[in-house]
């Protein structure tokens, strides 16, 4: 039997992480396009708000469903609920920088943001496909060492960005607008890999049988 589909447990709550897995890969996919065809396809930004939005309905289910159930939930509620939350962190963040492209002016996006959007994209991928697995009772661990490895890259990038901000004499305030965009990209990867130490911690818990 799958690890986490077990008599009187309620799969819908895996059903609503799955979904909100494929809601993360539609943000980070739409943030990638949007930083490399700024500001071209400004209007991008309302779709990633929108992805936003249903990110924190798709959020409020899971808790509701851990929390006020008949049945039990796959694993403990507050892992649940952790999950749920950082997940939410990913698409927020993401929505956060999205926003601060208009919020600031920019004219044109700088080649690290897109270097980073797009190790975003491929955490955000392996974070949908991980949590997939938690559904099929696949092996999720290969997805789960991806995304370490995917954060540790763009922590790197996210160094080099920051770095190359003050060393090339650039307008002070241009500083800052892209130091506070880098950071919300870098915190998005960051929300990864939050949920990929989380499945960790939930999936060592269920084999140990809490």
């Amino acid at each position: 039997m799958p690890l986490f589909r077990r008599p009187g447990h309620d799969q819908a709550v895996l059903e609503l992480l799955e979904e909100s897995g494929r809601n993360v890969q539609r943000t980070t996919l739409l943030l990638r396009d949007l930083l490399a065809a700024w500001p071209e396809r400004s209007d991008l930004v309302r779709e990633v708000m929108l992805c936003e939005q249903e990110g924190d309905r798709i959020t409020h289910d899971i808790i509701h469903r851990i929390g006020g159930n008949t049945l039990r939930a796959p694993f403990d509620p507050q892992d649940g609920h952790a999950l749920a939350t950082a997940l939410d962190d990913i698409v927020d963040f993401a929505e956060q920088t999205a926003d601060a492209l208009g919020l600031y002016g920019v004219e044109a996006a700088m080649e690290q943001s897109t270097a980073l959007a797009e190790v975003l994209v491929g955490a955000g991928e392996q974070v949908g496909r991980a949590l997939r697995c938690l559904r099929t009772g696949t092996e999720l661990g290969p997805h789960l060492v991806e995304i370490h490895r995917l954060e540790n890259e763009g922590d790197r990038l996210s160094r080099e960005a920051i770095a190359s901000l003050f060393a090339n004499g650039i307008d002070p305030m241009v500083v800052i607008r892209w130091k506070d965009i880098f950071e919300s990209l870098e915190a998005s990867v960051d929300a990864c890999e939050t949920v990929a130490h989380l499945l960790e911690g939930i999936t060592l818990k269920r084999r140990a049988g809490r």
